[in-house]
């Protein structure tokens, strides 16, 4: 796929963007459950929500074992004391090698403050610079005008609209298209992203970038 593994850890100066531990599970689930309303509309998943703490438990050591099996590389987004969980996002290996997307969703509490913008600008960074990638992927539902707006503002190439290429967002439902946004790895220095720093850590706490 590409040169190396996504950090487990990246930090910015407000934020720790990192892979899940099961201790997480009640700060995900209070992330969740204050935000099941504002999430619902594009997020398929919180159709299911609210879920119990045992079953937070079980997704979080699921998350951690995608990642360490180079599945899928989910993070949760952190304040920068790790006491209280802001969003999530994630590197998922859907298109071909040397490319990733990424994901992205922003607690009801924390929404308006730039952290998806941060959060996409610095895994971008990383994407490129760590992994070695040649492609940077991000879909998103043509009517989430707040997600729309993330890789427009960070300089990605808008390349289209897939007719129903996302999950339905309920049972029986139509599956929903897709704006499909892309950065490539020679479009990484005129692009905004540069201006957001981060260090980023392996899986032994160790400093890659």
């Amino acid at each position: 796929m590409s040169d190396a593994t996504p950090p487990y850890r990246i930090e910015t100066e407000r934020l720790v963007i990192r892979c899940y531990e099961p201790d997480d599970a009640p700060l995900l689930k209070a992330a969740v459950d204050s935000s099941i309303d504002h999430l619902r509309p594009w997020m398929p998943w919180a159709r299911f929500e609210p879920q119990s703490l045992d079953e937070k438990v079980a997704l979080c050591r699921m998350f951690r074992g995608q990642f360490d099996l180079d599945q899928n590389y989910v993070y949760g987004i952190f304040t920068a004391d790790e006491s209280e969980q802001l969003g999530g996002s994630g590197f998922h290996k859907r298109a071909n090698e040397g490319s990733l997307e990424i994901g992205y969703w922003v607690a009801a509490g924390a929404t308006r403050r730039g952290i998806a913008t941060e959060v996409t600008a610095v895994q971008v960074r990383v994407g490129f610079e760590v992994c070695g990638l040649h492609r940077v992927d991000i879909q998103v539902e043509p009517g989430n005008k707040r997600s729309l707006a993330i890789p427009r503002k960070l300089g990605f190439k808008e390349e289209g609209t897939l007719r129903r290429r996302l999950e339905s967002a309920a049972d029986g439902d139509a599956r929903r298209d897709a704006v499909v946004f892309s950065m490539l790895r020679e479009e990484l220095a005129g692009s905004p992203c540069v201006a957001y720093a981060y260090s980023a850590f392996d899986v032994l706490a160790r400093q890659i970038a």
